[in-house]
């Protein structure tokens, strides 16, 4: 297949709130590559025969988004080691027809970061709110870069347990009773909870936090989240969620298309837009 008309997606049940098509379809025109990406919504019981249907509609690879990270993950007949060790796969492609999975989120994270604080990596101690999907994307991206002591912070302890379990010895698991006291020795603060999303309140007390510290953000909407907004009240460097979503991007694009795409400012504005106008 030439570059006439690849075809690319994001799937997702609901779909309608994705950016990912305006991230995409930007950098098509930028690059002048004749293809395409669009947003299709698969609910979850029609979601197997999507990933096996994908050779025959013509697709060349998408991406995966929620409720169907975890269940790509069973499906796919190939994963890369960030979507073995992290349990969820957001980017597919097909190598002579065979369905490929990986995980691009924890690439997002870090190369945000770089973008955003450079020198970031040299941290010794991170605190990661919450033991979801996206902490486990984050865990693996702070591991890859050498962090020493990763400390998760989950309403549920178990949850955290078994992915500090998951990911080995320089992660630990904590109640949310233990932060407070944990975050006055914190180089970075990473909130992957959906607290803060929408401004509902703030998951930490930023008061409590050395004043070198990072605080990272992987809610986008709103972008200054009330977590975001306190900090840098300190002075306190902070990075928000919507660099991870661009930078996330890159890898698929790259297989799907055969180009390597920029994060550039214009198109962080083109979404900062959208965030203000739909939130």
């Amino acid at each position: 297949m030439g570059d006439s008309g690849r075809k690319a997606f994001i799937c997702g049940h609901p779909i309608s709130h994705s950016r990912s098509p305006i991230i995409h379809n930007y950098w098509l025109k930028q690059l002048g590559i004749a293809g395409n990406y669009t947003a299709i919504d698969v609910a979850p019981e029609t979601f197997p025969q999507f990933i096996s249907g994908l050779n025959e509609a013509g697709l060349v690879g998408g991406n995966v988004t929620i409720p169907h990270k975890e269940a790509a993950c069973a499906l796919v007949e190939k994963r890369d080691a960030a979507a073995e060790l992290i349990g969820a796969v957001n980017t597919l492609w097909l190598e002579e027809g065979v369905v490929h999975g990986g995980n691009t989120d924890a690439h997002g994270f870090a190369a945000n970061l770089d973008d955003s604080v450079p020198g970031w990596s040299s941290s010794e101690r991170a605190v990661v709110l919450g033991a979801g999907g996206a902490s486990r994307a984050v865990v693996f991206a702070l591991q890859q870069r050498g962090i020493k002591s990763i400390r998760l912070v989950n309403r549920t302890l178990e949850r955290a347990q078994e992915l500090a379990r998951r990911f080995g010895a320089r992660v630990s698991a904590h109640e949310l009773v233990a932060l407070p006291e944990l975050i006055t020795e914190a180089d970075l603060l990473i909130n992957t909870t959906s607290l803060g999303m929408h401004g509902s309140g703030t998951p930490a007390d930023v008061t409590r936090l050395p004043n070198t510290a990072i605080v990272a953000d992987i809610v986008y909407v709103p972008l200054q989240t009330p977590l975001l907004a306190a900090a840098a009240a300190r002075n306190l460097r902070t990075v928000d969620g919507l660099g991870m979503l661009l930078h996330q991007a890159v890898p698929g694009f790259e297989r799907w298309f055969g180009k390597r795409p920029q994060v550039t400012s214009v198109l962080r504005e083109i979404l900062v837009a959208d965030v203000e106008k739909r939130g």
